[in-house]
């Protein structure tokens, strides 16, 4: 069920049957950019068992820390709602923004200007080729579907969000909402 072609700010929500992917299992990405090179995106609701301060020891308050897909699991990228705050970002869409100044992230987390609500990190991302979400797509592996959250997506709970989906889907994606992550073990 493809709702809408893929844009810059919209989700994906991974199909159900995408059982086989443990990145995507599950997986709701916001689109960071899509175009004619192919698409980027975060996924939102992977948290990992690391902060912030455990991956930047100037930073003191313990962030958490997401899974933003399986694409440069080693670097570190970041969305936020604050662009008056963190110059040189780039709007995703409806008050979102990526990346921007480091340095000034790192000070204004430290002196509490920045909360968890302005800003979500992520090791990784996800990355599709020209065509390949498109792909994708056709083969059912994600409903893409517009943000009616904006700027507030950040303040989503990550354990229910692809769950909430489901029941926003209704008919028979209902019956996902409370099977077992990987049905074989049922």
């Amino acid at each position: 069920m493809v709702t809408q072609k893929p844009k810059k700010g919209n989700l994906l929500v991974a199909e159900p049957s995408l059982t086989g992917d443990v990145s995507f299992n599950r997986s709701v990405v916001l689109i960071a950019e899509h175009n004619s090179e192919g698409s980027v995106g975060f996924i939102l609701n992977k948290p990992l068992d690391y902060t912030i301060s455990d991956l930047v020891s100037e930073i003191t308050i313990p962030f958490q820390v997401f899974n933003g897909g399986p694409v440069e699991q080693d670097n570190l990228y970041f969305i936020h709602k604050v662009p008056d705050l963190i110059e040189n970002s780039v709007e995703i869409s409806d008050g979102i923004f990526w990346g921007g100044n480091f340095d000034r992230i790192i000070e204004f987390i430290n002196n509490g200007t920045i909360t968890q609500q302005d800003i979500r990190f992520f090791l990784g991302y996800s990355g599709w080729g020209t065509s390949q979400l498109d792909q994708e797509l056709i083969s059912k592996s994600w409903v893409v579907l517009p943000n009616e959250y904006e700027s507030n997506i950040l303040e989503k709970s990550a354990n229910a969000f692809w769950k909430e989906k489901m029941v926003e889907l209704g008919g028979d994606y209902l019956l996902w909402c409370n099977a077992p992550e990987n049905p074989s073990l049922n």
